[in-house]
């Protein structure tokens, strides 16, 4: 072990040093990099968590790429029928990365009840449908089965199931309006076997989903016409590129469009957070930075005659600065124990019992979701130490300063 850290050892462990004036001093350092940790960590988990929350449930209901022909790209109906007849369906070999294709359709409806109606988009989906991205927002009931033959099964928001004084087992009377006005809409009557609560207002409001069968037949399409397929990727961070080696390998009628440009408006909002992390990270980083300043100031005013006869010894400016700077790692060090503690404490206890709730209308959630990755809690660590260190070599340098001639006679 090097002398310095030897000196600081015994510097910061002795009992002058714990009843001196820079005891107190002392602590308010370590706590401010304790409160500064936890806000970095708790701001950097709930940030990323909100963002991946939010993707997963875009995705879910859209997939992460939708290919329809350029007519209906922009709408939630499906206007102009596909066939379903395609080298990328239903497995996308020409592109590496792609998870999954489905194929669906989407018509604008009516539900009408005894006592209220309420406009709807009806998703028809078939057999290909992934309904593992949907199972985990259902809170009642089971998927609809759509592997035999045609049935009127269908799952239904919370949202609309409660506006509409429904329940799970009740059946419903749905009209669709036919391209020709002048022409009485046609009704399907669906039974809710499913009840789902993504906690976004947007998807909640307004889709049903069930047989893609039943679209097909209102709009008089073949079984093989389909109104636009959803693609799933591995990797949310490749969508773009993703997107532009699908739209390379699909037919010339059709396009390809990414949902971070279908929802633009969310998606732009997602990305305030991360500048909103990054202001958090600086302003935590400098009130931890200015604190263990104050304390190394206090600790060298406190040992100017330690410092003096220390240098009459022969010792180096460098190696006294380093004893204050590895007096300083150490009280760092403390400082981010408790708040690793507390920050990872406050996650796992937010992610086991969902404590704190959001309004879904505003943040599209209804719990405050988390994202515990070990790997960025290690770099927040690693940045403060290296940091609040790189900034301390500035007040050291007083030491540089300081007298033996002067400071040995100092009381």
């Amino acid at each position: 072990m090097k002398l310095e850290y030897f000196i600081a050892k015994r510097l910061f462990n002795s009992k002058e040093h714990k009843s001196s004036i820079s005891a107190p001093i002392i602590k308010i350092a370590i706590a401010a990099v304790a409160i500064g940790i936890i806000m970095m960590i708790v701001s950097i988990a709930t940030g990323i968590g909100l963002q991946q929350k939010i993707r997963q449930k875009v995705a879910a209901f859209n997939g992460h790429i939708i290919i329809s022909s350029y007519t209906g790209n922009q709408s939630d109906v499906s206007t102009d029928p596909i066939s379903i007849n395609q080298k990328f369906y239903p497995v996308f070999k020409t592109v590496k990365g792609i998870k999954h294709v489905q194929a669906v359709a989407s018509k604008a409806g009516m539900i009408r009840t005894e006592t209220a109606f309420e406009g709807i988009v009806y998703k028809g989906v078939g057999k290909d449908y992934d309904w593992s991205n949907i199972k985990e927002y259902l809170v009642e009931g089971r998927i609809p089965n759509l592997k035999g033959n045609l049935n009127t099964e269908i799952v239904i928001s919370q949202f609309l199931a409660n506006r509409l004084d429904l329940k799970l087992g009740d059946s419903f009377n749905t009209f669709f309006m036919k391209e020709d006005t002048n022409k009485m809409p046609k009704s399907r009557r669906f039974k809710i076997v499913g009840v789902f609560n993504s906690g976004f207002q947007e998807f909640d409001s307004s889709f049903i989903l069930g047989d893609i069968r039943h679209i097909q037949m209102i709009n008089r399409w073949k079984s093989d016409e389909v109104g636009s397929f959803e693609v799933f990727v591995d990797e949310f961070s490749m969508i773009k590129e993703k997107t532009n080696e699908v739209y390379d390998e699909i037919p010339s009628t059709l396009n390809a469009q990414p949902i971070t440009e279908k929802f633009y408006y969310i998606f732009e909002w997602l990305e305030l957070f991360d500048f909103n992390i990054i202001v958090i990270l600086v302003i935590m980083i400098i009130v931890a930075t200015i604190n263990m300043i104050v304390a190394l100031l206090v600790l060298i005013l406190e040992r100017t005659q330690m410092i003096g006869i220390l240098k009459s010894m022969g010792t180096t400016n460098w190696s006294i600065r380093k004893i204050f700077l590895y007096n300083a790692f150490y009280l760092i060090l403390r400082g981010l124990f408790w708040g690793n503690l507390i920050g990872i404490g406050l996650l796992v206890l937010q992610k086991q019992f969902e404590i704190i709730k959001l309004n879904p209308e505003s943040y599209y959630v209804t719990v405050a979701p988390v994202d515990i990755n070990l790997f960025y809690i290690l770099l927040l660590n690693l940045g403060t130490i290296a940091v609040c260190l790189f900034v301390l070599l500035v007040p050291s340098y007083i030491i540089t300063k300081i007298s033996p001639a002067k400071t040995i006679r100092f009381e």
